[in-house]
């Protein structure tokens, strides 16, 4: 769900010139949007991922080293994701149960499969399996990391409640490799 919501999360962030023609797309998207442009947009999963790692650097996120997202149909996502565990464990003690935190210490990579629902230009995600390594982790565990992570952002989410989507978006959906939308 981090990196689901980093499309999301790294919106407002600046990236500055010179940049790859992926990252400059999705800029304008922003600007248009932003504008109040009436805007359907399709981007690629390559292009949403190096507008991800150039927003990273621009403006590191706290807990998040980086994140890469696949996309595929009915708005199903895997993110390969970076975590800092010491900082979660750190910001709201006792997210890591003490049977994991000797594996989930320090910065690991986490596979993370969500389903997100748009409904009334808010969104809902359900955690369908999550990995580290070979380790199972259960969704609850999951979600609760989430919430860690994304409430110590700047813009504070709350992922127990229905997020709005930025910018005037109506919808936001997957397909094969695509993400699509629409204000």
């Amino acid at each position: 769900m981090l990196a689901l919501l980093g499309f999301l999360l790294f919106a407002a962030g600046d990236v500055p010139i010179p940049q790859p023609a992926a990252v400059s797309k999705v800029l304008d998207l922003f600007y248009r949007l932003r504008a109040g442009t009436k805007t359907s947009f399709q981007l690629t999963e390559a292009e949403v991922n190096e507008y991800l790692v150039s927003a990273l650097k621009r403006q590191p996120r706290p807990g998040l080293d980086s994140t890469q997202l696949r996309f595929f149909p009915k708005n199903y996502v895997a993110m390969f994701t970076v975590v800092d565990f010491e900082a979660v464990e750190r910001w709201k003690p006792g997210t890591i149960p003490a049977l994991l935190r000797p594996v989930l210490a320090g910065r690991k990579t986490v596979w993370i499969d969500v389903r997100f629902q748009v409904t009334g230009s808010r969104l809902t995600y359900t955690v369908e399996k999550a990995y580290f390594g070979n380790i199972w982790l259960p969704a609850p565990l999951v979600r609760k990391m989430i919430e860690v992570v994304a409430a110590r952002q700047p813009e504070h989410y709350d992922t127990t409640k229905p997020l709005p989507l930025p910018f005037g978006l109506r919808d936001i959906r997957t397909s094969d490799k695509q993400l699509a939308g629409n204000n």
